[in-house]
């Protein structure tokens, strides 16, 4: 007889499952912002008013996307009073630049955004002042210079004009919305344009537009060009006129950057986790297959929190959602087996979860999520599924011809001798199952239960079998 399994207590699962969710809340804050790094979030009162400043500087990259995004996202949460991009930038790409203007367009309220050019804000630095409502410029300073290139192998190129239209009408409706000169900025996308104000020609048609502090701040109807200048980021603070605001200086965590990449790997770390999941269910018992695809789902919930893709409200909920698709995948397998109720449910919960982590969401965006939220989650999801049948369907037909496929088989079985009957037994013999063969159990061919294996299906309790092989006192069988 099968003694009883010593890998497997029903009670350790619904325990680790515990675990998962008191973890998640228990060790949020070792992963929060560095005070290091930053003014640090504060300690203050519900009404305490609060100042965001984010820094904008070096080239703006994908990684920078993620600071921009976490600290909206804080700012929002807090309800922050007013938001400053700190800048100082060459310039960079042009999709992080657009995925920073969107994130930066989220922020309530938005009559309180300001931008301060602080030496040089080239390029898409120049586009991602536009969609703030007020520009301040410290002295000496530079703006502009916004034409979209390509690199090639000798130097930057100018993109084709239908792409310099778009990425002026971009930086349009930014300018637009924000209450700014869009001619001004139209003029240092497009060198196709001339500028010309109260009859003085700023930029001549061919030229890119490019504006100092002075420049940039001379009144034209009563109006700056396009920016304020004032003395420094104190400075800036003290004329917003919030008093006694709270500043918070927003910098990257150390873990940030391990946090980018897990979201850049995450439609193959779901994979891992399914394969590992998948193997976990083929071997008796929960040991280390199951243990190591619990710690791949908990780096990505992580790992999308961290990089600020997920809020806290919704990596708590899909820290919660996940454990109990665990939960019922266990039920379904190891108390209502052949059901199908319960692991439907829980591979459910499981897959809402994991899209949930990969939603790019801030507080107060409605529940259910739009399909422009949706359409990364869901590829993701998609390609991690593709690969994870390739994977199974693999595993299905060579691991049970490996050696690890016995071992994991054998370390669940009996360590007594195994029933004298197997000597009398023959290959095609029939028999049925006393136990849920998963893929491991016993089985009765009249003369008392025997130990058998299948070839990695799982069978229920009752089901007729039929003896595939004997090699020894392995007796591997199949549905007959």
């Amino acid at each position: 007889m099968n003694r009883p399994n010593r890998y497997f207590n029903p009670r350790r699962l619904v325990q680790f499952a515990a675990v998962v969710v008191i973890f998640s809340f228990l060790y949020r804050p070792a992963f929060s912002e560095e005070p290091s790094e930053s003014v640090g979030t504060p300690e203050v009162s519900e009404k305490a008013a609060l100042i965001y400043v984010i820094p904008i500087r070096d080239e703006i990259q994908k990684a920078m996307t993620y600071v921009v995004k976490r600290a909206v996202k804080e700012a929002l949460a807090a309800e922050a009073d007013a938001l400053i991009l700190h800048m100082e930038t060459p310039g960079g790409e042009g999709q992080a630049m657009k995925e920073i203007m969107e994130s930066i367009e989220k922020f309530d309220p938005d009559s309180q955004t300001y931008t301060l050019v602080d030496k040089e804000a080239f390029s898409a630095g120049a586009f991602i002042s536009a969609s703030t409502r007020h520009i301040y410029m410290t002295p000496g300073s530079i703006i502009g210079a916004a034409a979209p290139v390509i690199m090639g192998q000798e130097g930057p190129q100018e993109l084709p004009s239908k792409f310099v239209s778009a990425f002026a009408a971009q930086v349009r409706v930014a300018a637009e919305k924000n209450g700014h000169r869009v001619e001004v900025f139209d003029a240092m996308v497009n060198k196709e344009k001339e500028l010309v104000i109260n009859g003085e020609e700023l930029v001549s048609k061919g030229d890119i537009l490019t504006l100092t502090t002075k420049e940039a701040s001379k009144l034209y109807d009563g109006k700056p060009l396009i920016a304020t200048e004032i003395d420094s980021l104190d400075a800036l603070i003290e004329k917003i006129g919030i008093p006694e605001a709270t500043v918070v200086t927003i910098e990257p965590t150390r873990f940030e950057q391990v946090a980018r990449f897990i979201v850049m790997i995450a439609p193959f770390l779901m994979t891992a986790a399914f394969i590992l999941g998948y193997i976990e269910f083929k071997s008796p018992g929960f040991g280390i297959f199951g243990i190591s695809a619990i710690l791949c789902a908990l780096v990505f919930f992580f790992g999308h929190y961290i990089a600020g893709v997920t809020i806290e409200a919704d990596f708590s909920l899909g820290i919660v959602l996940f454990a109990l698709g665990l939960a019922l995948i266990a039920v379904e397998i190891f108390v209502f087996p052949g059901s199908l109720v319960f692991g439907l449910a829980g591979v459910g919960l499981i897959i809402i979860s994991l899209l949930r982590a990969m939603i790019d969401s801030y507080p107060g965006d409605p529940v259910i999520p739009t399909m422009p939220q949706l359409e990364m989650p869901i590829t993701n999801l998609s390609i991690s599924m593709v690969l994870s049948l390739i994977a199974m369907w693999l595993f299905a037909r060579i691991l049970p011809k490996t050696p690890m496929y016995n071992a994991l088989v054998l370390s669940g079985s009996t360590e007594m001798p195994i029933t004298k009957s197997v000597n009398m037994l023959e290959i095609g013999n029939k028999g049925t199952a006393n136990s849920y063969l998963r893929p491991s159990g016993t089985v009765d061919f009249g003369d008392g239960p025997v130990d058998v294996i299948t070839e990695g299906d799982f069978i229920p309790s009752g089901t007729k079998v039929k003896i595939t092989s004997i090699k020894g006192n392995k007796v591997v069988v199949e549905m007959a």
